[in-house]
């Protein structure tokens, strides 16, 4: 008996060391990102996904970044490195979480960097695929305010485009701002961008 409390106490203690590990990793790949350090964060997650291998937030996390610092990017060959490796690390986190509301949205903004990159060249073969990720992701969350923002962006950016009237989604902009306020993430490591954005986009329709 004192040999199993033993063992217990030694699983348990390296279950805890585990998710400290885990934590501090996490905390530091963050740390590096408010510090405008991208590459080090995205890398730093990279590793932390290689060892949690069950864990779908850090292939997210290094993904997103990679996604985000697509957009803008004039160079196609880094473009197109930057997605490839973001997709990659989508496929990943999607095996480990499928029908997952917030990787359908990174993945429908990961399309939207190649449409804003070359809208005449990708606009025709992914915008399709990008109002499928979002009505996938609307039907499986759609009190997630990510999901209602990135979609009402993505629908306002497509009236723009075609010289019509933005204002019917400034409504959608609101509602996600309201969902913004009263939505808690599963941990402090899950999800809660966007609230930020969504205020300045809002900012644009009362002008």
């Amino acid at each position: 008996m004192k040999h199993l409390i033993i063992i217990a106490t030694l699983i348990v203690s390296g279950l805890v060391n585990a998710q400290t590990s885990y934590e501090k990793g996490m905390e530091k790949a963050f740390d590096f990102w408010r510090s405008n350090n991208p590459t080090e964060a995205s890398n730093l997650f990279e590793r932390i996904a290689a060892a949690e291998t069950d864990n779908w937030l850090p292939p997210y996390y290094a993904a997103q970044i990679n996604v985000l610092y697509s957009f803008g990017e004039q160079d196609e060959e880094k473009l197109s490195a930057q997605l490839k490796k973001a997709q990659d690390l989508i496929n990943d986190a999607t095996a480990i979480s499928k029908e997952n509301p917030e990787i359908l949205v990174l993945q429908a903004l990961l399309h939207t960097a190649w449409v804003a990159y070359d809208g005449a060249t990708y606009g025709m073969t992914l915008s399709g695929k990008v109002v499928e990720l979002y009505a996938k992701a609307a039907k499986l969350a759609p009190n997630n305010p990510r999901v209602v923002f990135c979609k009402a962006e993505w629908d306002m950016g497509g009236a723009k485009y075609f010289g019509q009237d933005t204002t019917p989604f400034c409504k959608d902009i609101e509602r996600a701002i309201e969902l913004f306020a009263n939505f808690k993430p599963e941990t402090p490591f899950h999800p809660n961008w966007g609230k930020e954005r969504a205020e300045q986009v809002l900012a644009t329709c009362k002008q």
